[in-house]
This record gives structure tokens, sequence and C-alpha cells, in this order.
């Protein structure tokens, strides 16, 4: 039986630990017909062991995306491996200790502009190093945490993932030309790397156990990674600068 990603070739950014979104973002694809190809920061051999585990082998890429020797490099390196790109999966985020946990009223700019370079303005940075290997369109998905909200213990990373959005926006305004859309899915909290570099998560997590109308598994990252590959995949051929919740419905609750 034939996949959704049939002959599709995707690349997976942040493939961390097996519990993260892009490693199941990567299984399924697999699973759904797609050649994958994986990049990782700071540690590869780390990423190499956790890609033994998919159903089947992806080359891994170092690809630090604050680089330009990186991403320079990157559509060569992707193109000696798979020829070309239908897919990208930009799964990538980081803030220093001191822009989380409650501090957002004293954190340097220093630290702000670190979180904004790394989980927004990266998207564009990787959109247009693959650009060239998408000749033929194709579908860029990323993922935030829902940033019409203030989060407890969140901080400067919801300022950071409302820039990512709206560079999500942008890039599907100007992209379109090139049939590439530019979508996001907005996960719910989940036990991942990311998760646990945020202090105080459990509280900022506890909200679901509240308000989420399904059933929401902090330890199941595959609903997020099954939405991925959606928008990764034809079924959905003309929508873009979207951004669509895999969150168990809390987004839409009131009161």
């Amino acid at each position: 039986m034939s996949g959704i990603l049939d002959g599709k070739r995707i690349l997976v950014t942040g493939v961390l630990m097996e519990s993260s979104i892009a490693f199941h973002t990567a299984k399924v694809a697999q699973e759904q017909g797609a050649e994958v190809i994986l990049t990782a920061f700071p540690r590869p051999t780390l990423t190499e062991r956790i890609a033994r585990k998919l159903p089947k082998p992806a080359k891994v890429i170092e690809l630090d995306v604050t680089n330009d020797e990186h991403l320079d490099r990157l559509a060569g390196l992707v193109k000696d491996e798979l020829g070309s790109l239908d897919g990208v999966v930009h799964s990538i985020g980081f803030a220093p200790q001191d822009a989380l946990g409650g501090n957002f009223l004293n954190t340097p700019f220093e630290s702000v502009a670190t979180a904004m370079h790394v989980s927004a303005f990266s998207l564009k940075s990787l959109a247009m190093a693959c650009k060239p290997l998408m000749s033929d369109g194709g579908s860029i998905v990323g993922l935030t945490f829902d940033a019409q909200f203030a989060w407890p213990q969140y901080d400067w990373m919801g300022p950071a993932k409302a820039a990512l959005e709206a560079t999500s926006r942008y890039l599907a305004r100007d992209l379109g030309k090139e049939s590439i859309r530019c979508n996001l899915i907005s996960a719910g909290p989940l036990a991942s790397m990311a998760a646990k570099s945020i202090p105080g998560f459990g509280e900022l997590a506890d909200v679901w156990n509240h308000r989420s109308p399904l059933e929401w598994d902090m330890a199941d990252p595959e609903p997020a990674g099954r939405g991925v590959v959606a928008l990764l995949s034809d079924f959905f051929p003309k929508t873009t600068g979207e951004i669509i919740h895999v969150d168990g419905g809390v987004h839409m609750m009131g009161a």
C-alpha cells in the first residue's frame, strides 16, 4: 500500500531524542514512503545513534543554522545524497537559560537576540539554503508553541515563537510564486529535550491537564509528527501561511 509521501525527499532538522517531534516526523515520513535526510547540531554523533532507531537508514549532516558556512554548503551535501528536496522540516529552537523561567524582565538583549536568531530567523535561513533544491515546489513545515498567549515560565521563547509565526507568513507570501508552501504545526507540551531546558516546565504543561478537550499525552509526540507529515504531503496543495494546532484543542478553549 502506498504512502502519502511516496517518492518525496524530505530534510528534517532537530532530531535530538527519540521523544522529539522531529524524530517521529522522520519515522512517519519514512513509513509513508519518503526518503529522509537529517541535520544535527551540536552533536551529530548523538543524532546518528538516534537515527538507527528509524525504520530505514538516514544520513546525518551537521548544520548550525546560525553559521553561514554550514548554510552555504547544505544544498550541495543534500544534492549529493538525495538530488533534490520536496519538503523541509524546521524543528529548531533555543533560548539561553536567563531568557526563561520567570526572568523575562531581567533578560539581557544578547540572550534575546540569540533566541530570535536560532528560533525564528533560522526558518528563513533554512528555507533559503534549501530553496535551490526545490525547483519543482514543495513544503516547508515548522514547529511553534501557540504564541498568542503569555505562558508561565516560557518568557522570551514566547516572542521568539511569535517571530517564527510571522516569519512563516512572510515566507509563504514570498515563496508562493515558487510553488513552495510554508506552514507551522502548533503542538501541545511534550517531554522533549526542549521542554527539559525550560525551568518550571511542569507549571506550563499542567494547563493541559485541566483545559484539553482531548486527553493530552506529553509522552506521545507522534500526533504532532503526523501533523507535520500531513502538511508535507500533497493533501494540502493550496494551504500556506497557516498554523495547524495539534494540542488537544486547548487553543480554542475560553474560560
